[in-house]
């Protein structure tokens, strides 16, 4: 604080009436909350858990600790319940989180665009969205539905895994059992190929493949590797993309309110650069040339299974149909206006 304060002394010599801004400053910062709960579904050393951690770091460091974020992975500010964190977090239950646009999507269904099958076929289109256009259009619905949206991180693309055999084509997935997230849409999806798609919590499901109940599931590789995945069975891993799970950093409003303007740049900005963090971390050893993730996959015996273009290319066909449903669902001018931005990334 002496620094800060110094610095509005300063100001107030050459600039009539800053002392007195400065001095409000101070009233208002009196009135911030000793902690803030910052709700996230993992923690370190995933990188979900990286990006909210590095921004409670950030925040704290730039506020000579007038604002202090406590990460609470697990989402166990709604008691493990990811899909009711939006809710949570726009009623004021949580002051803030860094979020899943897949556990969000109940809420706000634009946010299913990203799960949309095989919208996005590279690392580049996740980027043109989130950093464009359609980006902009999702945080001002995200504030018209009543949270202060900051900034974009990724838990990365989810790939497909199981412990049965390889999966090279839709057929191959004929009758798998998959653990798949809260959305109806991921329903969809494997339904359409064929599979036997099972919604159940990440507690559960751990077991269930253990014991063979279920056969696979689709996660991002850093949640495959840290969880040392191939000790439960799941053996064959097929590196597919078929979505992406942007996550975004947000604010409830009434907390946002309660900071001062100043304050509200140190933190929005501690998100953008936070994020950053977590979309390196989420993409560290799985771009070409770096590609050590993988390879550290394979070393344990994982028969890892790269598809080419015309064999993803029969998956896209096969949910096709998926895609189309759900681009009305979502709205068809935002789905187009994602196209284009992906097409002329």
């Amino acid at each position: 604080m002496r620094k800060v304060t110094s610095l509005f002394a300063a100001a107030a010599l050459t600039v009539g009436g800053i002392h007195f801004a400065a001095g409000i400053k101070d009233a208002a910062a009196q009135d911030y909350k000793d902690e803030y709960g910052v709700s996230t579904v993992v923690p370190e050393p995933f990188p979900w858990g990286i990006a909210a951690e590095t921004w409670a770091d950030l925040v704290a460091e730039r506020t000579d600790g007038r604002i202090n974020l406590r990460v609470h992975p697990g989402a166990e500010l709604v008691q493990g319940n990811q899909t009711r964190e939006f809710t949570a977090l726009r009623r004021g239950s949580i002051d803030m989180a860094v979020g899943s646009t897949i556990n969000w999507s109940p809420q706000i269904k634009e946010l299913n665009l990203f799960s949309l099958p095989f919208l996005m076929p590279d690392y580049e289109a996740i980027d043109a969205l989130t950093q464009g256009e359609v980006g902009e259009d999702l945080f001002n619905i995200l504030e018209e539905n009543g949270v202060v949206p900051l900034a974009w991180a990724e838990n990365g693309f989810r790939e497909l895994t199981n412990s049965q055999h390889e999966v090279r084509t839709p057929e191959d997935l004929e009758g798998l059992k998959i653990r798949v997230v809260g959305s109806p849409l991921f329903n969809d999806i494997f339904t359409t190929l064929g599979a036997n798609p099972t919604q159940m919590s990440w507690a559960d499901a751990q077991p269930a493949l253990t014991s063979g109940a279920v056969d696979g599931q689709e996660n991002p590789l850093t949640i495959y590797t840290n969880l040392n995945m191939h000790e439960l069975g799941q053996d064959y891993v097929t590196l597919w993309g078929y979505v992406a799970d942007p996550l975004i950093f947000a604010v409830n409003p009434d907390v946002w309110n309660s900071f001062t303007e100043e304050d509200q740049k140190i933190v929005r900005e501690a998100a953008v650069e936070a994020g950053q963090v977590g979309i390196d971390a989420a993409r560290d050893g799985l771009v070409p040339p770096d590609t050590s993730l993988i390879e550290e996959i394979e070393a344990e015996g994982v028969e890892v299974t790269r598809l080419s273009e015309e064999e993803r290319q029969a998956f896209v066909e096969a949910t096709r149909p998926v895609y189309d449903e759900w681009a009305q669902e979502i709205g068809e001018d935002l789905v187009r206006k994602a196209e284009e931005a992906i097409e002329n990334r």
